[in-house]
């Protein structure tokens, strides 16, 4: 099974994330938000499979320096895919694709387990 995983190769959640793929022998690719920039189809892909609420990273001290604007301006799909795009540390991690175009995000083995 081939799946993709979106991220930010030196986050610490996302070597929890390869760690837990390769102990399961799962095959993936790995798609580095800071190597390939991310386009709006992309983004607006992903919200066909999730909310502006889930893709949000809003622990991240990128999103916590933001101001009240750009925090309101996240909250609708129009208005926050240009701040992702230009933020992408703000994209929650890992983002997974499965073969069968579903998608989780963050860090949580049960879900991915049931995916795989």
């Amino acid at each position: 099974m081939s799946i993709k995983v979106y991220g930010i190769k030196s986050c610490d959640t996302m070597k929890k994330t390869f760690n837990f793929l390769e102990e399961k022998g799962v095959y993936y690719e790995f798609i580095d938000y800071k190597k390939v920039a991310v386009s709006p189809e992309l983004l607006k892909g992903f919200l066909e499979k999730s909310s502006i609420e889930t893709l949000v990273n809003k622990k991240g001290t990128t999103y916590r320096k933001m101001d009240d604007a750009q925090k309101l301006a996240l909250e609708k799909r129009e208005t926050a895919i240009p701040i992702l795009i230009e933020n992408t540390s703000m994209i929650k991690r890992p983002l997974i694709t499965y073969p069968d175009g579903s998608l989780t995000l963050g860090f949580d083995p049960e879900k991915i387990s049931e995916k795989l």
